[in-house]
């Protein structure tokens, strides 16, 4: 088994990587070093929870060099604000022992700040596609020097819509530069931008894409509905002590919401809800929470089924099964890191059937169907969502024919009916008078008379 002594780091790499306590690296981190090295493009396609964090930053890490250039030579682009702050937090664990400066910036921030920080110097730079577009039109950044472009999470950047913005970020970046993207899948949407902006690159594939990872256990119950759901976690989490750090993943916003005031209610102060609604500061809080105990359960969307880099997740369920099979293995990949054990468990109702064949088909694996308790309580209960929606016919009015049938009022008297005419002051006079106004019918009339 090699270590990290027998890659090409220098000594201050190494200190840092002892300092963190890691001494082996991961077959992402392996195979992609040296290709890195070597200059080349690269496509590396990997699991969430691989290590591909550090089979970036560590050989373009290792090839910086100090520059008195203000503007950064090391670009890292990520789908969320999330995974930002977690990159940024990665390089500066890896330059302990160096003079590099790396900031982050992401939306729903005052752009202000974040422009003093750019125009302050930088080496690395780690940003959201929109915040950074944000920041170059705006005259605050120069990206003329980048020289090393890392693209991570390409797959989910299109799925959330950044594909026009990654589009205007190639025609802005200099053309002589070594481009790195790292996926969890390659799709065609990917392929695309590979063959457009990459010159040749070398694919490189730790994992194959839909294979479980063998320290994650699966297991799926069938349960009816939302009610019964919140009833049988509510039962693993009270009988199962070692469920100490379980991440939940909700379909979306609203019954992401109603599951915590479920919880919350049960168990005061030991959950937390993640989403898009919320503030950026309530999503750090609740992460950071999550990470050092204060809360128990975490529940969350798919928003964040990548963003997250939290240690020694117990548990993750699937609440909600998604509708890709490919987030199933997103979700997933957030227990079971770094070689330990992980547990995933998945409520699987009448309307998921087609959802987890697609899941087990990717993966060619057959998730293990376990029991609910003979004594949990079944409600027959529905929310909203899971009401079925009652569709109003649309009844056509046969409109009685007026031509026919007639008008609905008699006709109007003669008095009665009014037509709007314009009258002339002068022919009002001569109605009034009985006789011309005008100086020249006047005359006229006296010569008649005269006559």
């Amino acid at each position: 088994m090699s270590t990290f002594d027998d890659l090409n780091l220098n000594n201050a790499l190494r200190n840092a990587l002892q300092d963190l306590g890691l001494s082996t690296p991961t077959p992402i981190q392996e195979k992609a070093f040296s290709v890195v090295m070597s200059g080349r493009d690269i496509v590396g396609i990997a699991q969430t929870g691989t290590g591909k964090t550090f089979a970036y930053l560590l050989p373009t890490l290792r090839m910086w060099k100090y520059s008195k250039d203000r503007f950064p030579h090391i670009l890292v682009v990520v789908p969320t604000r999330e995974l930002v702050v977690q990159v940024v937090e990665a390089v500066e664990q890896l330059t302990t022992y160096m003079n590099v400066e790396v900031v982050g910036v992401y939306g729903g921030t005052n752009i202000n700040t974040q422009v003093k920080q750019v125009e302050q110097g930088l080496d690395v730079l780690v940003a959201t596609p929109g915040r950074l577009l944000d920041l170059i039109y705006k005259g605050a950044l120069k990206v003329k020097k980048i020289k090393k472009l890392v693209i991570d999470e390409v797959d989910e950047m299109l799925n959330l819509g950044f594909r026009h913005q990654l589009l205007n970020l190639f025609d802005l970046l200099p053309d002589k530069r070594q481009n790195l993207l790292f996926s969890a899948t390659l799709t065609d949407e990917v392929e695309d931008l590979l063959d457009t902006f990459f010159n040749f690159p070398k694919r490189i594939e730790a994992t194959p894409v839909g294979t479980p990872l063998d320290n994650i256990s699966q297991t799926a119950y069938h349960v009816p509905n939302f009610n019964t759901k919140v009833n049988l976690l509510q039962r693993l989490l009270d009988e199962h002590e070692e469920m100490d750090k379980v991440l939940v993943f909700s379909a979306t916003k609203k019954l992401s919401d109603v599951l915590f005031e479920r919880l919350e209610e049960r168990y005061p102060g030991r959950v937390g809800v993640i989403h898009s609604n919320k503030a950026q500061n309530n999503r750090f809080n609740s992460v950071n929470s999550f990470k050092d105990g204060t809360y128990r359960t975490l529940i969350a969307t798919d928003l964040i089924a990548r963003g997250l880099d939290i240690a020694e997740v117990s548990h993750v369920i699937n609440f909600d099964i998604p509708d890709e099979p490919e987030s199933y293995i997103h979700r997933i990949g957030r227990t079971g890191r770094a070689d330990a054990e992980g547990i995933a468990l998945s409520f699987i109702t009448e309307k998921d059937t087609a959802s987890i064949e697609g899941i087990q088909a990717l993966m060619n694996y057959e998730i293990p169907l376990q029991d609910i308790p003979e004594d949990l309580e079944i409600s027959e209960e529905l929310i909203e969502a899971e009401k079925p929606q009652v569709l109003m016919k649309n009844l056509a009015i046969n409109l009685p024919d007026l031509e026919k049938s007639g008008g609905a009022f008699h006709e109007k008297l003669d008095k009665n009916k009014k037509v709007n005419k314009k009258v002339r002051h002068a022919e009002k006079m001569k109605i009034k008078y009985k006789k011309p106004k005008t100086r020249g019918q006047k005359q006229k009339k006296k010569k008649r008379r005269r006559k």
